[in-house]
């Protein structure tokens, strides 16, 4: 219907010898959006504070045959069983329930008895990957920078299992 129209139009404006008027095409000057847009990015990029990426210095020994010997009284283990329950032990003694709540206070006490005090992890293979996540967070919160992973022995889950039965 619309096509009838135009077609209408034009025909009628043939026979009146209208002349049919040229549109002119209309420009837009984008250079002002362009500076506009530069001015914003450079605002932003200026203004943004940029995070550091948090990273942790991991020292290892140049030879994966190396053994470093420590001696025992120097030595705190933390054991994380399957279920996310954590066990101390400090030395030769028998591994100690401990609530992860209590943990940030009994590393503090640690380390300001013995300076020289290495941080074993040893978390159980079935256990899930945040309780190492958690447990390295709460060595960092306690300042302690002398740690050290090691996988979870059958040994150690048999300590587990007797501090668990007494």
């Amino acid at each position: 219907m619309a096509a009838d129209v135009e077609q209408r139009e034009s025909a009628a404006s043939k026979k009146s010898g209208k002349k049919k008027k040229h549109r002119l095409g209309v420009r837009v000057d984008m250079t002002p959006m362009v500076d506009v847009a530069f001015l914003l990015l450079t605002f932003f990029m200026l203004t943004t504070v940029f995070s550091k990426p948090q990273t942790m210095e991991i020292n290892l020994p140049p030879d994966a045959e190396t053994k470093i010997e420590v001696a025992e009284s120097n030595l705190y283990t933390l054991r994380v069983a399957a279920d996310g329950k954590i066990y101390v032990q400090s030395g030769t003694e028998t591994p100690k329930l401990l609530e992860f709540k209590d943990l940030r206070a009994q590393l503090v006490e640690r380390l300001r008895a013995n300076p020289k005090m290495i941080t074993l992890i040893k978390v159980d293979r079935e256990g899930k990957y945040t309780m190492m996540v958690d447990l390295m967070d709460e060595l960092n919160l306690a300042n302690i920078t002398r740690f050290t992973l090691a996988p979870m022995l059958p040994e150690d889950l048999k300590l587990i299992e007797q501090a668990k039965a007494s």
